[in-house]
């Protein structure tokens, strides 16, 4: 079960994590299998948790997490509703972090 920030709670639904990436990357060069591995590895760290109920903040973390590495557009894209970006400062601040990032 995920835990909503504002206390619900609902099942992992993978289809809604895709649906996330696929806006996120919509006119990007990622095809269906990279979306498709992103989402097989954030289920997988998931799983790994030890069971039970997991934070909606930490399923957005590891997707962003992976969208980093795959595609930065759709990084700072995801990064703008998950984060909830209300102007250009969001974008610049979460673009200087995004350059400090370690790369892999």
């Amino acid at each position: 079960m995920v835990t909503k920030t504002l206390g619900g709670r609902e099942p992992f639904e993978r289809a809604k994590l895709i649906s996330g990436v696929k806006a996120a990357s919509k006119g990007r060069p990622i095809d269906d299998d990279a979306i498709n591995a992103l989402a097989d590895s954030v289920e997988e760290e998931l799983r790994n948790t030890g069971g039970g109920d997991v934070p909606s903040t930490k399923v957005g973390l590891a997707v962003l997490e992976r969208l980093r590495d795959l595609d930065e557009v759709a990084y700072m894209r995801f990064a703008s509703v998950y984060k909830n970006f209300d102007a250009a400062e969001d974008f610049q601040r979460e673009a200087a972090l995004l350059d400090k990032s370690p790369v892999s």
